[in-house]
């Protein structure tokens, strides 16, 4: 076992690592077009060209749906501050560049794919999309502060964030396409999907092998980045309420996220099995022990009831509209 390595070092060791990482990505990611996913014949042209502009009866999409979309296209219109974030604590050289490049490359066909979609079928309207992508890509991304502050922040923090995020964002784009209701949209979105799974792999495999080359310090990043997770688009506009109507209505919510996302990555990477840890890694471990049991006795079935409750009281509105 060696002691804390700096980011320099870590890039270094792990380089040989993440080269058969690049090369086993590229023997199993699938070319594809973004135009094959859109149904061009639902297009027509707005008022600026002669045509009509949006209006919400025009959208075949529901509440949750478009709510959904919208999350998670401005989610991938943040491409530039990620690529960013990636970038600076990865390497321009070698397979860290190689990998940088590529994964940008295919992240950007997502939001290509989810504009285009969303425009040609006016499922949103498209003015009030562009202002929020506006708003949102100015604001940008970052990690949060308690990561960011903490000693080892950097590329440990990157790698254990991601793995983590490309696995929600897989299920939030599989789920959304289901409640869209519409076979191209489903199609699309498990097209999207697929390729978030793929870069969760890499990202998952990488910071796999950071554990075995410095347990310790691998373990205490993955466990900063659990506790203070949140998804990429965070303070994006109107990013609570849709969050809220998302986990209500199963897309996203903190079931998923601990039985979906978190215990599978715990457990590839035996988190509360291994036994090549010192103190430092043991405190971390009952740290997480700690606040994975928290999910699952308290917060989880606090959200459920509360979740429940509205349904309720939604449900009853529906059928008695003068209810209150």
């Amino acid at each position: 076992m060696v002691g804390d390595l700096t980011q320099t070092q870590l890039l270094a060791e792990l380089e040989p690592f993440a080269a058969r990482e690049v090369n086993r990505h590229l023997s199993m990611a699938k070319d594809w077009n973004p135009h094959d996913y859109v149904p061009w014949d639902d297009g027509r042209n707005f008022a600026a060209l002669g045509g009509k502009d949006w209006d919400p009866g025009q959208s075949r999409l529901s509440d949750v749906a478009k709510a959904a979309m919208i999350t998670n296209l401005l989610t991938e219109d943040n491409l530039p501050s990620y690529h960013r974030e990636i970038a600076q604590n990865f390497s321009a050289d070698g397979a860290w560049g190689t990998w940088v490049g590529r994964w940008t490359a295919e992240e950007n066909r997502h939001s290509v794919v989810m504009r285009d979609y969303l425009v040609v079928t006016r499922g949103v309207d498209p003015v009030a999309l562009e202002n929020d992508r506006m708003a949102h890509m100015t604001n940008g991304f970052a990690a949060p502060h308690q990561i960011r502050e903490a000693d080892g922040a950097g590329f440990l923090h990157s790698v254990a964030y991601v793995s983590f995020q490309e696995l929600a964002t897989r299920v939030s784009h599989r789920n959304t396409g289901k409640v869209c209701d519409d076979p191209v949209a489903d199609r699309m979105l498990a097209r999207v999907a697929a390729d978030e799974n793929l870069h969760m792999i890499f990202y998952r495999n990488i910071c796999g092998a950071a554990l075995d080359l410095v347990p310790d310090q691998a373990m205490e990043a993955i466990v900063r980045v659990i506790e203070n997770f949140q998804m990429p688009g965070f303070g994006m506009p109107n990013f609570r309420r849709h969050g809220v109507l998302m986990a209500k209505h199963g897309i996203y919510d903190l079931r998923q996220h601990l039985e979906e996302v978190l215990n599978p990555v715990v457990r590839k990477w035996d988190l509360l099995g291994r036994t090549d840890f010192t103190g430092r890694g043991e405190a971390a471990r009952d740290r997480l022990a700690v606040y994975l049991d928290d999910l699952q006795q308290v917060q989880i079935p606090k959200f459920e009831q509360q979740r429940d409750r509205a349904l309720t009281r939604e449900k009853n509105r529906a059928l008695d509209p003068n209810r209150g």
